[in-house]
């Protein structure tokens, strides 16, 4: 099976190739809603993208945007733009959807206004106003386990007069130092800091090759082991940061295989062989989050369904996600008829349950409506998605794979 490629990298590749000079090449880039917002975004800034097969994207220097830019539901591309274009000296206002709207944007808004931007808030929401005439560099210690809060202030480490500095207390998704270090940016980690210096020059186009989405390919792994299925992905990212859903599910009984492994613009990719076993429960602590923040939806389907009692904390920030992931998880999972106790950063499941089919809220929230759609496989009696559209935002093709899954 097949993947449109990641989405963390598709935001990342469209926003560094907009320094390049010349025309880069995007190849298998995500076909997100989110992507799309990003693609917008950077276009009212006057940056041309030629939206084919392979995503061509002709950096220039960009401008002050006419019009507000919307980033639609996507957090990513409000904290990496913010942070970008905070970098580049652009003024401009950002506004996003009813969710994004009430989504956590303190964490970036302090320390680029550290660094000396002018930043203009809601109270910590969006709308977000940003003016910069000058900005200095920082030796910053992050508080919260955020690639999204790393890669915004990094992006505007770019533009900053000085070294920028960031340190993280727990390993989050790598991308940015990746690309970055890839693509000539002079970027050094020691030990658990990383040290970004200025860019002075355009820098050269780049031609990427991005591999599929791990984190949608999760979903499908998951399908494949409740319908007792063996799965082939293809091509899929394997960075150590992003493979923890498939280091949660070996632990779990899974047996997993890779291969056809290479190196693709500094990223490891390869195809993952899911064979399925009798599952059974583990704990899941504030070590492993980081690498799982977006599976746990799924992680927790599979849980219901495993033997024994499974343990999940240090999740608190899946309370700040496009919903309280916490919440709709929990509730929705008592709903289908599972034991599982809500805690404040995570939960405790008691399995092996038969899933009852029960009407999903899904609050909205992509992920929350792909792992419930994949739970009503296996669910007695029919289940009910209330907002289906809500998955375009990250995988549109979604039913379509899975059909060709359960034929």
């Amino acid at each position: 099976m097949k993947f449109f490629g990641d989405k963390s990298i598709s935001h990342r590749a469209l926003i560094l190739s907009s320094l390049c000079k010349g025309t880069s090449t995007i190849k298998n880039i995500s076909n997100a809603i989110d992507i799309n917002s990003t693609i917008d975004c950077l276009e009212l800034c006057g940056i041309k993208i030629l939206r084919e097969k392979n995503i061509k994207l002709i950096g220039s220097k960009l401008k002050d945007p006419l019009q507000s830019l919307n980033c639609g539901n996507s957090g990513t591309t409000a904290r990496l733009l913010i942070g970008f274009l905070v970098g580049q000296k652009v003024s401009a206002t950002f506004i996003g959807d009813s969710s994004l709207s009430l989504r956590p944007m303190s964490r970036i808004s302090v320390p680029l206004g550290l660094m000396g931007s002018e930043i203009s808030t809601n109270k910590g929401l969006l709308p977000i106003s940003i003016k910069t005439q000058y900005l200095y560099g920082i030796d910053y210690s992050s508080k919260i386990a955020s690639a999204q809060v790393k890669s915004s202030i990094l992006l505007a480490g770019l533009g900053a007069g000085g070294i920028t500095k960031l340190s993280e207390k727990y390993a989050t998704r790598n991308h940015t130092e990746i690309m970055m270090e890839k693509i000539g940016i002079d970027i050094n980690i020691i030990d658990n800091q990383i040290i970004l210096k200025p860019i002075k020059y355009k820098l050269d186009p780049i031609n990427i090759y991005i591999p599929g989405d791990p984190s949608t390919a999760s979903f499908f792994a998951a399908a494949a082991l409740l319908l007792k299925k063996e799965i082939i992905l293809e091509k899929i990212l394997l960075n150590k940061t992003r493979v923890g859903f498939f280091n949660i599910i070996e632990q779990m009984g899974a047996k997993i295989e890779y291969f056809n492994t290479k190196i693709s613009f500094g990223e490891k990719m390869g195809d993952i062989r899911v064979i399925p076993n009798e599952l059974h429960s583990i704990k899941i602590d504030k070590n492993m989050i980081p690498s799982i923040i977006d599976e746990i939806p799924i992680i927790a389907v599979l849980a219901s369904q495993a033997n024994g009692k499974t343990t999940l904390t240090g999740a608190s920030e899946l309370r700040y996600k496009e919903t309280d992931r916490i919440k709709a998880i929990c509730s929705n999972l008592n709903n289908m008829g599972i034991k599982i106790n809500e805690l404040n950063d995570g939960f405790i499941i008691n399995g092996k349950s038969k899933l009852q089919g029960t009407k999903i809220k899904t609050y909205k929230d992509h992920r929350i409506a792909m792992a419930f759609s994949i739970a009503g496989l296996i669910s007695n009696g029919k289940t009910y998605i209330d907002d289906e559209r809500c998955i375009k935002f990250s995988c549109p093709e979604f039913f379509s794979l899975l059909k060709e899954l359960i034929n």
